[in-house]
């Protein structure tokens, strides 16, 4: 399933940049109004009216192409949770019984400082 993933990866970074440079390649809807005064066609690489076909049709192949390889690898990559019969609690408690009890004979240690004695505290 890895190699099948790899070449759909592929396929969709191909069809991605692709339709990257065929967006930025293609005319506006703005750029009709300097075609009135002359400036149209004559740059055009694919004619007066062709490359809006041409452009517009291969956009949308590769639009196509790159939603039906996301959507195929959504559906390879999902996997399924694990149902189980038991609790979250009946798993983690017997994790909990390996731990050895305290004995008793240990004294907790006193940490805390002791108090100065009245007489030492000086002024007083």
């Amino acid at each position: 399933m890895s190699v099948l993933s790899n070449i759909l990866m592929a396929i969709q970074l191909l069809s991605a940049l692709t339709m990257i440079g065929l967006i930025l390649m293609q005319h506006g809807k703005g750029a009709d109004a300097g075609a009135a005064f002359g400036s149209g066609s004559s740059g055009s690489l694919f004619g007066a009216s062709g490359s809006a076909n041409f452009l517009s049709r291969t956009t949308a192949v590769l639009a196509s192409v790159f939603l039906g390889s996301t959507l195929f690898l959504s559906y390879v990559g999902y996997r399924p949770p694990v149902v189980s019969s038991s609790s979250v609690l009946e798993q983690v408690a017997p994790a909990a019984a390996n731990i050895p009890a305290p004995t008793g004979d240990i004294a907790p240690a006193n940490t805390a400082p002791a108090a100065p004695k009245p007489d030492a505290i000086p002024g007083n």
